[in-house]
Formats: structure tokens, sequence, C-alpha cells
């Protein structure tokens, strides 16, 4: 059974939403037979990438919102990240576009590194303050998850895997995702937002059973027949 997730490495519900859905998973008794497919959505493909800028800064100046509004809101999503053990520091992660970073994604899951690659970029602009938009950032990351330097190296340099990256999005968008993390499962369900735990268990369960029998093999009420060796019984 598979499920697609849309995310962008920026947003921090997707790290949070990650979370509660790998939980979810541990606990699903089916937890091997599901494949978990990351997609790729920019939530501001027009950003610029500014190191001099903070995310905090960066929030007040698009949003329209005071600073200690964007405080109160990034405490928030902090305190969520918490509670599913992470440690956001979102006040000074680095504006940074995520295109490049979402080409990197595309490259690692050609090589099954989907989800290692999705963690490390996550940690690395949430937890790390790196600059996602940085090929050496980038470089270091791909090599940590098993990703070969040479090949991490001429992808970045290049205009590679940008198809790919443009291809979910436009897949997103003729699906109706307006926003990120948006998990679809087996093509049937559809869950928006970071949602509680069980909310991501009751749904794999639900399509499970539908799923199910697909992977069963036939019950066979069994009569007089011949076989293909010419065998008559």
């Amino acid at each position: 059974m598979k499920v697609k997730i849309w995310s962008d490495v920026r947003c921090p519900f997707c790290y949070i939403g990650k979370k509660k859905f790998e939980a979810a998973l541990a606990k699903f008794p089916q937890e091997n037979e599901v494949e978990v497919e990351w997609k790729s959505y920019q939530l501001d493909p027009n950003l610029q990438t500014d190191t001099n800028l903070s995310t905090l800064e960066y929030f007040v100046k698009t949003k329209g919102v005071s600073e200690a509004q964007a405080r109160e809101m990034f405490s928030g999503a902090t305190n969520m990240a918490a509670e599913v053990g992470l440690k956001f520091n979102l006040e000074t992660s680095v504006t940074a576009n995520s295109f490049m970073a979402h080409r990197l994604i595309q490259l690692a899951k050609s090589k099954g590194l989907g989800n290692k690659i999705e963690e490390a970029l996550f940690k690395a602009h949430f937890e790390e303050a790196k600059n996602i938009d940085d090929a050496e950032v980038l470089q270091e990351i791909g090599i940590s998850i098993g990703l070969k330097a040479e090949e991490v190296k001429n992808t970045l340099q290049s205009d590679a895997f940008a198809y790919e990256v443009k291809q979910d999005e436009m897949e997103a968008r003729n699906i109706g995702v307006r926003g990120v993390p948006f998990f679809v499962i087996d093509d049937k369900y559809a869950i928006s937002g970071a949602q509680p735990s069980d909310a991501f268990l009751q749904t794999l369960e639900k399509a499970w059973e539908e799923f199910k029998p697909k992977k069963n093999e036939l019950e066979i009420s069994k009569g007089d027949s011949c076989s293909t060796d010419g065998n008559c019984d």
C-alpha cells in the first residue's frame, strides 16, 4: 500500500507531520507493507535566499504581523515540535529557497533514500540553522545519508531532477493540494496537515481493509477439472 506525502523542507508542520505519521506507522501491524513516497512542493518558489535575514525577520516582513505576534506563532510551532521530540530553532533558521534541496530529494528518491534525505534536510533547516540553498551544505547532507559525492555534485551543478520537482507540484495541483503536509493513502484517502497520530493510524487501517483483498490469493472453490498436464479428476 502506497502513501504519498507532499511537503516542503521549509514547512515546520511538515516536519511535525512526518513525526506524527511515523508514530502511527510504528503502531500499524502492516507497517512493512507500506511504501512511502515523498513528493516535492514549494510553498514559496519565488523566495530569494538571504542569509542575512532570519526567518523571524522574513516572517514579519512578508506576513504583515508584528515581531511579538511572530514570536508567539513561532513559540506555538516550537512547542508542537517538542511534543514529538524535535528541537526547533525557528527564529535563527536561514531564509532560503528550497528548489535545489528538492532536486537533491529527487536524486535521493531515485536511490531509495527519500525518507533519509527528508529527515536530514528538515533537521538541517529547523534545528541546525543551515542554509538549504547552499551547494556545499547540500553536498554534505547528501553524502551523510549515503549518496555518492560525485553524483550529488553533478546534480547540484546542473538542472537535473528539476523536471521531477515540477511534475510533483503539477500532480499536487491536479488533485487539489493547497497546502502541506498533504498525505495521500492508497490514492483514496487524504490527510491535510500535521494531524494527531491516531488520525493517521485510523486512516491507514481503513485504507488497508480495502487494499488487503488485492494482496490476497484467490479463494478457490474446487470441483471436477482437468489440469494442464492432461490429468482429469
